[in-house]
């Protein structure tokens, strides 16, 4: 085995970025974070500054890097992103055109309903097994190309490239020698056709997108280019690449069909391991790819919810109810029943099985003795709630009913939240002894790519399991909250929807 025997993991998400160093045995030596600005130039507008993100990646994979002492054993860097976020940037100085539109942003709303109209979704669903929703890239990089000045004549001269928050990345640090993207962030474009594999041109004709702009896409785990040595003192392969929720599901060790995981981030994401078929869901969940290591390509259906963490800051930033996001497992403890108060978080529309754009949020049942602690257990509560919608969902498309679910992501280290998750599921929640799989995952592709670990069975070994909750809640209690809970989301979806 080589003497670079760790792994740099970026993990570049919706609210702030990390850089984690990981050893041979999948541990954390030393991680480095840094919180950046939101913007919201208008009503369900949501924006990033690109340099911003790109400062932090540094700033943080150096503090990482200084921190575990580690700096000459790194083998590789894996990088793993918040997908469908977009970025568009001049080929000769690397600077964006424009802020990077966010995956919540829901400005092109109108024109993916129009195209819903026109009768374009069963392309879209049939090539990229998406919907034809504002949440994926292709439509927002329409928008950029028809509303910044000069960018839709510089992209058809080739001056101009597209890349989600990876390939921006991946440009950056080889010094602008690398454009690529990997195919579980292509697969999220709307661009991509995932049965084929390739960039697809009766889609980029639908949306009006020029060639020339597109990264190539590669597999997960593979060298993509090296580093520029002044970056980070010396040239690092970066040998890994994927979406921050595929990167979950293998870092979560999901490599066998009927075998799910849940991040809990900004939003919640289900993945579920299908195996080397794509399965076509009848309700509305995805379908996309999980991983492509060694050529194998290997699909997932996943469900979307685009509010989960965020209705916990929500509730620290907005309603000024916490001070820190731990404070929500104590509040839901304190009482002992949800008081029937319901919280739907439809800030920027609902995601799967419903995918309303124009739903929005609401808080019901509320009577004068309602306090901020039913308010909080609401939060928690509404993304459990949404959890089981999904899976639901997907035991209907033939996904099989799952008896375990592994958890990740900030919220999965509440313990009250994990106990209900089981109860509402009616299924095991599992949760690894670290949380910070996006990032694991990210590192076991890179570790593939240079042989810091053989093979799949050799990254299953590395992952910790950490507690195990059980349902326990009485069946017909159980019911009831499932049943306010239809009623709730039924109350909040546009009648389109409903």
């Amino acid at each position: 085995m080589s003497k670079k025997n760790t792994i740099l993991a970026i993990d570049q998400g919706t609210t702030s970025t990390r850089s984690i160093v990981f050893d041979h045995d999948a541990r954390p030596l030393a991680t480095a974070r840094a919180e950046f600005a939101q913007h919201y130039p208008d009503h369900g507008w949501v924006e990033h500054d690109a340099e911003e993100i790109w400062r932090d990646v540094v700033s943080t994979a150096r503090d990482a890097l200084e921190q575990s002492g580690a700096r000459d054993s790194v083998a590789a860097i894996g990088i793993t992103n918040q997908r469908e976020t977009i970025v568009v940037w001049d080929r000769e100085t690397g600077k964006p055109v424009h802020r990077a539109i966010v995956w919540q942003d829901r400005r092109t709303a109108p024109l993916c309903a129009r195209m819903r109209q026109e009768g374009y979704e069963g392309l879209v669903r049939e090539r990229t097994g998406l919907l034809l929703d504002p949440y994926f890239s292709a439509s927002k990089l329409a928008w950029i190309l028809d509303n910044v000045a000069g960018a839709r004549r510089d992209a058809e001269a080739g001056r101009l490239a597209f890349g989600t928050i990876d390939s921006f990345l991946l440009w950056r640090l080889t010094g602008g020698r690398v454009h690529a993207t990997d195919v579980t962030n292509a697969s999220r474009t709307l661009l991509f056709d995932i049965h084929r594999q390739c960039w697809d041109d009766d889609l980029l004709r639908l949306f009006n997108i020029p060639r020339s702009l597109l990264p190539e896409v590669r597999g997960n785990s593979e060298i993509y280019g090296e580093t520029d040595p002044a970056l980070l003192g010396r040239a690092i392969p970066v040998a890994g690449m994927a979406g921050d929720q595929q990167a979950a599901l293998v870092g979560q060790a999901c490599f066998t069909p009927g075998m799910a995981k849940a991040t809990y981030g900004t939003g919640c994401f289900v993945l579920l391991n299908t195996g080397e078929a794509p399965v076509t869901s009848a309700n509305r969940m995805l379908t996309t790819i999980g991983y492509r290591i060694g050529g194998r390509t290997v699909y997932a259906l996943e469900g979307a919810i685009f509010v989960a963490g965020a209705a916990i800051k929500w509730l620290r930033d907005g309603l000024h109810l916490i001070t820190h996001a731990s404070q929500t497992d104590d509040m839901a403890t304190r009482i002992p029943h949800s008081h029937g108060v319901y919280m739907v978080p439809g800030f920027v529309g609902l995601g799967a099985p419903h995918w309303d754009p124009e739903a929005r949020g609401l808080i019901c049942g509320l009577t004068l003795d309602a306090t901020a602690a039913h308010i909080a257990r609401a939060a928690l509560e509404s993304v459990a709630y949404q959890t089981y919608d999904l899976m639901e969902a997907m035991a209907q498309d033939g996904g099989g009913l799952v008896t375990t679910l592994r958890v990740d992501g900030g919220m999965a280290a509440n313990d009250w939240f994990c106990q209900f998750l089981a109860d509402i599921l009616q299924a095991g929640v599992e949760r690894p002894a670290h949380l910070e799989t996006t990032a694991t995952g990210a590192a076991f592709l890179a570790g593939l790519a240079c042989g810091v670990w053989s093979d799949l069975d050799d990254v299953a070994a590395r992952w910790s399991r950490g507690r195990v909750f059980e349902a326990s809640m009485d069946g017909a209690q159980r019911q009831t909250m499932l049943d306010g809970w239809r009623q709730a989301v039924r109350r909040t979806l546009t009648p389109k929807a409903a």
